[in-house]
């Protein structure tokens, strides 16, 4: 049988086989959970002298966890040492290779089982993450990494009280912010807070589910009066996604969907080796910002294919430090839902 691939193509696949074992033949365990953080989106320009800040999600109220500057909460992740220098663009696997990998992502992740998850019911998911503790728009000044317990209401309603936190021995309520003075106003479920339910409701079809994404983040960004200049499209949408991966359940097919999704982004490629911050290896998925300065890579197991978690890197010097240097990490260890506030999977009933 005569081989039709291009050459160019057939490179990239043999690249990604050599990365990857076959394809695994059992089931994820059920449910994937996974974690989320507030995001710190700093937009820098080419000196690196000036940077203004934008979150994709709205702010929550987080006493100590985070940098708060104007009702918005800011909290950074990163984790580093001087054997893990993150490979750069120019080293990663071609654009079609990562659409293979997601694809096979796709496919596992549609495996799982889904969940009856109610509205009385909380995602919890216990997570490893190291904190950014120099000064906001200096260099990175890494902490050790700590744990992290969160957990996330699933009511459909509008709502003010989130879910909780604990970190650092205590536990703090999340909270929707707002400015001093006015009436706080209930976030129903949704890209801004995406419960198991609301989730299970996005298309399935990838290019249906891109135009929901698309059109949900434009009525974000403009409610926020955000500048025309510091909107990109397609980095958009892979943050969206990503942000979508991380401290849900998520229903099997809308992973599925969300993966292939990702495949259609341009510029999303593969980082063949990436660590997250329980020092797990695995093969990453990621997308350089260029306005930021840095690439962001969600991190599978490459036997698996099971999310384990991400990391952030600069791609090129700036005021946060030399290229290469690692902005944010963290690695998912545990994942479940549960019936109340506190309440731990080891505990439940």
């Amino acid at each position: 049988m005569n081989d039709r691939t291009s050459g160019p193509a057939r490179a990239e696949r043999e690249e990604l086989a050599r990365l990857l074992p076959a394809p695994a033949e059992r089931d994820l365990p059920p449910g994937r959970h996974l974690h989320h953080k507030e995001s710190l989106m700093q937009l820098i320009d080419q000196d690196g002298d000036r940077a203004t800040a934008r979150l994709l999600r709205p702010a929550v109220l987080l006493p100590a966890a985070g940098l708060a500057l104007g009702g918005v909460l800011f909290t950074t992740l990163a984790v580093t040492g001087p054997d893990e220098t993150p490979r750069t663009a120019a080293t990663a696997t071609a654009p079609r290779g990562a659409a293979v990998l997601l694809d096979r992502i796709a496919t596992v992740a549609s495996k799982s089982d889904a969940l009856d998850v109610t509205d009385g019911q909380f995602v919890y998911v216990r997570t490893l993450q190291a904190g950014n503790e120099g000064k906001f728009g200096g260099p990175v000044k890494l902490g050790k990494p700590g744990e992290r317990e969160v957990w996330m209401t699933q009511k459909s309603g509008p709502v003010i009280d989130e879910g909780l936190i604990h970190e650092d021995g205590r536990y703090y309520p999340i909270t929707v912010g707002v400015p001093d003075g006015e009436r706080p106003v209930g976030y129903p479920a949704g890209l801004n807070r995406p419960t198991y339910t609301w989730l299970a409701s996005l298309p399935t079809d990838p290019d249906a589910l891109l135009r929901r994404l698309a059109g949900e983040i434009t009525a974000d960004q403009d409610a926020r009066n955000t500048p025309a200049g510091e909107r990109d499209p397609d980095q958009d949408a892979f943050d969206a996604i990503g942000e979508l991966l991380r401290e849900t359940l998520m229903p099997p097919r809308t992973a599925a969907a969300l993966y292939k999704a990702a495949a259609r982004i341009p510029g999303v490629s593969v980082d063949s080796d990436a660590v997250d911050a329980a020092g797990r290896h695995g093969i990453g998925v990621a997308r350089d910002n260029t306005r930021a300065g840095w690439r962001t890579a969600w991190i599978f197991d490459a036997a698996t294919l099971e999310y384990l978690g991400e990391r952030s890197y600069l791609i090129r010097d700036s005021s946060m430090g030399r290229k290469g240097t690692v902005t944010s990490r963290s690695a998912v260890l545990e994942r479940a839902v549960v019936d109340a506030l506190r309440e731990k999977p080891s505990t439940k009933a």
